[in-house]
């Protein structure tokens, strides 16, 4: 089974600047990534897709591969995720003649998972019960009962009361769970098919909470430092 790690990384972060090789214990975000998806024996190879030249070398330096550039149109805030997958994959096909199997992607910004999740998400996939695995966490807030959106001025809950139920105690609610950018496993064939993971079937594995921080902002940053600090 041929399967390939995809690991994305721009150069224009704008939450955190130079986000993806900022230092994070002692190294570059990237390379953390990078070595977590080279702990997994089923993972073939790691391949970088980037538009800067500076993170394709750190990427080099960390044992990963870097055989095309992303142009700077799918480098842009607003890119599709997926439209970068789709990319990296026609490239490898245009390069060597084929796709890989499985693609597994590893977000940079998830510096605080293990290899055991990522093996995890392999085992999912391969039972065959799903186009696509996404990883998921414990929600701290729901939508059912605690969260609220603003409409001039005026706060209203996000999934309002029906006639039949008022839900008065987070007990009540149905369970709700975050998205965590862990990881995302899937085809070749579907990404090239599709236009979301929400197209297929979606299974799912569980991340702990103190596994599944997504840094977006300085402030995710530093948390992810302080429980790291603490393991």
């Amino acid at each position: 089974m041929n399967i390939i790690a995809l690991i994305c990384a721009r150069s224009g972060s704008k939450g955190v600047p130079n986000k993806n090789i900022k230092l994070f214990a002692g190294e570059p975000l990237i390379t953390r990534s990078i070595k977590q998806a080279k702990e997994v024996k089923e993972i073939k190879r790691v391949i970088v897709s980037t538009d800067s030249e500076e993170i394709a070398n750190i990427a080099i330096n960390a044992g990963a591969e870097v055989p095309f550039i992303r142009p700077d149109e799918l480098a842009k805030d607003d890119t599709h995720e997926w439209l970068v997958w789709r990319h990296a994959m026609e490239k490898i096909n245009n390069l060597e003649g084929s796709c890989p199997d499985i693609l597994i992607v590893v977000p940079v910004t998830a510096p605080l998972r293990v290899a055991d999740d990522l093996k995890n998400c392999l085992v999912e996939y391969q039972k065959g019960n799903a186009d696509n695995i996404i990883t998921v966490t414990e929600s701290r807030r729901n939508p059912y009962f605690n969260m609220v959106k603003i409409d001039e001025g005026i706060a209203n809950p996000v999934i309002p009361p029906t006639e039949t139920k008022t839900i008065t105690r987070r007990q009540e609610c149905p369970s709700v769970f975050d998205m965590t950018t862990v990881a995302y496993v899937t085809s070749p064939k579907f990404i090239f098919e599709k236009n979301s993971v929400f197209d297929g079937k979606v299974g799912c594995v569980h991340i702990p909470i103190e596994r599944a921080l997504d840094i977006d902002t300085p402030f995710d940053f530093r948390i992810a430092e302080l429980l790291l600090s603490k393991e």
